[in-house]
């Protein structure tokens, strides 16, 4: 198999606040959007990330056309942990965890968007 790209795709109520807490935090740009979608991309080539209203008639297959799933995070690896949640903090991203390090050497913090999508940082401080 060759996979040519990588998208995550979440259900949310509103498409559009997701989408502005993930353009202005974390650097993602609008690559298409439809009444209830959108799709974004990151110019370092992390995952698309795609939007879509809760309910959405479309959305195959229904039996999971829910909410994005509790407990889900999203989670990139950085290279300047600390610089990266100064900023995100400081430009009023509400903060779920300040940034701490686990025993294995990972350090990470987290965010939530305005649909309670937790966004979470992780710089690998030693190796696991």
């Amino acid at each position: 198999m060759k996979i040519l790209d990588t998208a995550l795709s979440l259900n949310v109520d509103d498409v559009a606040a997701s989408a502005d807490f993930a353009q202005r935090h974390f650097g993602f740009t609008e690559a298409m959007a439809a009444d209830g979608f959108v799709s974004l991309a990151h110019p370092d080539g992390a995952p698309n990330i795609v939007f879509l209203r809760t309910g959405l008639e479309s959305f195959e297959p229904k039996s999971i056309a829910g909410p994005a799933g509790t407990g889900m995070l999203v989670a990139f690896v950085v290279d300047d942990l600390d610089t990266e949640y100064a900023r995100i903090a400081a430009a009023g991203a509400r903060v779920v965890t300040e940034p701490e390090t686990e025993p294995w050497g990972e350090r990470y913090c987290q965010f939530a968007d305005p649909n309670g999508i937790v966004w979470q940082l992780v710089e690998w401080v030693s190796e696991p």
